[in-house]
């Protein structure tokens, strides 16, 4: 029997349908299987030559999520994908409109009166473009206890303490000499505690390089010129040993690296933090390009709880260069110099 040309058409188009058909089912079993594999496969920490974690490398934790939650939040702690999506679409907006050229036919600043504006803009700034991420969720803040996200309030004695410290720095003038100044002005520590500990993610510099050796660990700080050493299995420093970023001793649980901070400098004072201060950091490398950094808070000399934060470090292949900031640089003569012409130009 002689085949038509449309029998053979529908019996090609069948045939074809058929192969699709199983086709699909492969392709959908092996994915399966990818996605089995992948939620069942644990990844396997490499190890130094010394048989501990190896967390070397250099990481970035920029991230456009806020250290405290905003207070629209509440206690919600974890974001949705669309919510998550719409914060970066509002970073990436205000970012394309903060790179706009700048009006050539704009008049002068005020003399004396230069806006932050007109010395740093959106060139210089590197905070990330992405919501954290930890354990699969978006994260609407940092902080994760208290359960609102925010920083416990100050106990009447450290509102006292800085009451009593605003009035002397009031009293002496702002600018009287270079040690009324801050220390990261004087290139003494980096800025907002991103040399830490804790660590934190601020404008831009946020990148790390972790170097470890039998019995230490090194963490080198982008921003000014930190390097933080921690000793590992150590015993504590004399009591009156107060390094500018405390004493840090390590030691290792399973796969991470828990490192407990104190005995900082008196000058240090992070958030107005007394010398009681203490801090326990967890550093836990959970993918080839991945490190979870954990830390808890405590004072109670300064705040009424504990407060604790998760904060994603994630490998780079940026390199880091030096930033330069040193204590003697010419930039704190000249404020100080600009505050006695003020003086002399303008008597009180």
């Amino acid at each position: 029997m002689k085949t038509t040309p449309n029998a053979l058409l529908s019996r090609i188009r069948r045939s074809n349908i058929h192969l699709l058909f199983r086709v699909s089912l492969v392709t959908v079993a092996w994915l399966i299987g990818q996605i089995t594999l992948a939620q069942t496969t644990r990844f396997e920490v490499p190890l130094t030559s010394d048989g501990v974690p190896d967390l070397q490398g250099i990481w970035t934790s920029n991230t456009i999520t806020p250290l405290e939650r905003d207070p629209r939040f509440g206690d919600q702690l974890v974001l949705s994908s669309l919510e998550a999506m719409a914060l970066e679409q509002a970073v990436a907006d205000y970012s394309a409109n903060a790179d706009a050229p700048s009006d050539p036919n704009r008049a002068a600043p005020n003399k004396g009166k230069i806006e932050l504006a007109d010395s740093y803009n959106n060139f210089w700034f590197d905070d990330g473009t992405r919501v954290a991420e930890f354990d699969g969720e978006y994260r609407s803040s940092l902080i994760i206890a208290p359960s609102d996200g925010r920083i416990p309030a100050y106990t009447p004695a450290a509102q006292a303490r800085i009451e009593s410290e605003a009035g002397m720095r009031t009293e002496i003038g702002a600018y009287a000499g270079p040690e009324a100044r801050p220390l990261a002005e004087r290139c003494l520590l980096s800025f907002s505690s991103s040399g830490g500990p804790p660590m934190l993610p601020i404008l831009y510099n946020n990148h790390y390089q972790i170097v470890q050796s039998p019995g230490y660990v090194m963490i080198l700080v982008e921003m000014v010129h930190d390097a933080r050493i921690i000793r590992i299995d150590a015993d504590p420093r004399p009591a009156n040993h107060r390094p500018w970023l405390g004493d840090s001793i390590g030691h290792w649980e399973g796969e991470s690296l828990v490192v407990t901070t104190s005995q900082f400098n008196p000058s240090q004072r992070f958030r107005n933090s007394s010398e009681n201060f203490k801090i326990i950091e967890r550093f836990t490398r959970v993918g080839e390009d991945r490190i979870n950094y954990e830390f808890t808070a405590s004072d109670p000399d300064t705040w009424t709880d504990d407060w604790s934060a998760q904060i994603p470090m994630n490998r780079t292949a940026d390199k880091m260069y030096e930033y330069a900031c040193h204590e003697g640089n010419y930039s704190l003569p000249g404020v100080l110099a600009g505050a006695r012409r003020d003086e002399a130009t303008n008597p009180q």
